[in-house]
């Protein structure tokens, strides 16, 4: 553990775009399901790793919106992934983390639904580390739904340039009421945001990395933190 873990010089909020997990099979010859399988692994002990050094907030990029265009046999792949995951009741239960999904789950099958409503319910009182898992997630669908949501509560009497405000819309996002996001890192070489966390990314910070996602191991998650520790924030101030 670097020295900035240590001094607890932590983000309070970070975000991961968990990328590469197909690049990574595809250098070892293995089948795109593979890599997706070795990256639930890594995000699993990352997760742990979070909760252990004491972030009070991680939300991970696991499936967006636009992955829907990938081979049917991926995304199948990706969703039995995700199953077998809710479907292993120890995960997470007895290490305080409270788990929640954000993003558009009405297209999603009934059985996963299910399995994420009482994952949700099971982790509730946790009061470790909050663990968001963005499945069919996308930053610009939250934006567009939490502005609809502001509409839709407002009296018929309302102004529209005043109730769609800042807090309004905050007030409305999937990660209502957490802490500001701080950092996004996102491995595999990539320097894009590709569409995660876009209004709460505003002034967050970013740390990129070339190690793909399932060979990301807690001493790039310390690394991240060392770099963050060294930013020097001003949120367009001087």
């Amino acid at each position: 553990m670097n020295k900035a873990v240590n001094n607890r010089i932590l983000p309070n909020h970070i975000g991961i775009i968990m990328d590469g997990n197909g690049r990574w099979a595809n250098k070892r010859g293995l089948p795109r399901s593979a890599g997706h399988s070795a990256g639930s692994r890594t995000f699993k002990a990352i997760a742990r790793y979070a909760n252990k050094i004491g972030i009070k907030c991680l939300t991970v990029y696991a499936f967006s919106t636009e992955n829907w265009m990938r081979p049917q046999e991926e995304v199948n792949s990706i969703m039995n992934i995700l199953r077998n995951y809710l479907k292993d009741a120890s995960n997470f239960k007895d290490e305080n983390i409270k788990c929640r999904f954000i993003g558009d789950r009405t297209i999603l099958d009934e059985d996963i639904k299910k399995l994420m409503d009482d994952a949700e319910e099971t982790s509730k009182n946790a009061t470790g580390l909050m663990l968001n898992i963005a499945i069919n997630y996308g930053g610009q669908d939250e934006i567009i739904h939490a502005v609809k949501n502001v509409i839709m509560s407002a009296k018929p009497t309302d102004k529209i340039e005043d109730i769609i405000t800042k807090n309004a819309v905050e007030a409305c996002l999937y990660t209502a009421g957490q802490p500001p996001l701080d950092l996004i890192i996102r491995p595999s070489g990539e320097y894009r945001l590709s569409n995660f966390l876009t209004w709460q990314s505003a002034y967050a910070e970013f740390w990129f990395s070339d190690v793909l996602w399932p060979d990301f191991k807690p001493k790039h998650f310390d690394q991240a933190i060392e770099a963050y520790a060294k930013r020097e924030r001003r949120f367009g101030g001087i």
